[in-house]
């Protein structure tokens, strides 16, 4: 099936948070032209004007363009795509960013939900976290998005050098109050290459316990579910009928579109990765050549494997009979003897059918992925 989903990236911040791992670039507000001119070029690529379901503007900060540059960025995509219906248009944003000259655009647009980088309502830890905004931005741009009844989708960050669990607590009945539709809850990693990582190799950062974390993630649970959501990934929750139906074009393995700096997409079979650079992409675009830095064509095998591991991310599982038409494999063609063993482990469950994490192997999913693969 031809792609029904857009991604597009847009890689400008007012400055780069010492965690972040993204292809982003701090105060360039010289490049928002260039950027849209390569933008655009990438988008003539597109034949026809095909229909889509969800498209999502994520970065790097896409609000941090001005009024009149997310108008053009918006048409540009709209001019490409036929919005479905039903569709589902979401925007990333940062609650210092985010003001009513361009909640407005969004709105006439037609943006009808709006993912704020919140990470925690605690001064304090959004200092450690070297965020740019601080309670009374949260609350305004919180009220900035209800106002216009598009979906308010709240990001928090967990395990945060120094943070007690009555602070994570803090944070999760804040978003709650806030009337949050969808809630994403990641714990804090070090990435070779960030600040954070050569921070925490001088000792100058000290990363919470393994016990502290898995409590912490434990609690997010818990404490979102006794409050009305539905823990349907691994990382996320939503109120009854807000799930990110974006994302799960990427968990269940379908195709979609991607565009600029550093974008990642999945079209006929072939995973293409634009180059991460945001000069070299504009320069490549620009010169009328191809911004593209890798590519891979997946086999059945290598699909299938990806597709389970995907699908093992939400909670609702895989269904077997649906992977095997879907696929053409069998559970046990791919990795039964892995399955077997995280089955009498206790992290993994077959019931009804379906295959699924079970609360311990949420706990440690990500160690489980390397055995599907085959590593």
């Amino acid at each position: 099936m031809p792609p029904r989903a857009v991604y597009v990236h847009v890689p400008f911040c007012a400055h780069r948070c010492g965690y972040c791992n993204f292809s982003v670039v701090a105060g360039r507000d010289d490049l928002w032209d260039k950027y849209l001119d390569a933008l655009g070029r990438e988008l003539n690529a597109v034949q026809g004007r095909p229909p889509i379901d969800t498209i999502y503007f994520g970065g790097g900060t896409p609000t941090q363009l001005g009024r009149g540059h997310l108008d053009r960025l918006f048409t540009e995509v709209k001019d490409r795509f036929r919005l479905a219906d039903d569709y589902e248009w979401t925007v990333e944003a940062n609650p210092a960013d985010l003001d009513e000259p361009s909640m407005q655009v969004l709105v006439d647009h037609g943006v009808n939900r709006i993912s704020l980088g919140i990470q925690s309502f605690d001064n304090a830890k959004l200092a450690t976290l070297e965020r740019n905004h601080r309670r009374p931005q949260i609350t305004r741009a919180v009220s900035l998005v209800q106002a216009t009844g598009a979906a308010l989708c709240i990001d928090l960050i967990f395990g945060v050098p120094a943070e007690s669990q009555s602070t994570w607590e803090t944070d999760l009945k804040h978003a709650v109050q806030m009337h949050a539709d969808h809630i994403s809850t990641y714990g804090l990693t070090f990435e070779k290459g960030t600040l954070f990582w050569n921070r925490k190799v001088r000792g100058e950062l000290i990363p919470v316990d393994e016990q502290r974390e898995r409590a912490m993630y434990l609690t997010a649970i818990d404490q979102l579910q006794s409050a009305g959501y539905e823990h349907y990934e691994i990382s996320n929750f939503a109120r009854a009928g807000a799930r990110s139906r974006h994302n799960i074009v990427y968990w269940t393995g379908q195709s979609y579109y991607a565009f600029g700096p550093g974008a990642a997409r999945y079209v006929d079979g072939r995973r293409e990765t634009n180059h991460r650079s945001t000069t070299t992409y504009i320069q490549r675009m620009l010169a009328g050549r191809s911004p593209i830095a890798e590519t891979e064509r997946l086999n059945a095998e290598d699909r299938a494997r990806e597709r389970l591991i995907f699908g093992l991310r939400m909670l609702d599982g895989v269904d077997r009979d649906t992977f095997q038409r879907e696929t053409g494999y069998e559970f046990e063609e791919l990795c039964g003897d892995v399955i077997d063993k995280y089955i009498q482990l206790g992290m993994l469950q077959s019931t009804g059918g379906r295959l699924r994490l079970t609360r311990e192997g949420l706990l440690l999913s990500d160690g489980l992925w390397p055995e599907f693969v085959g590593e």
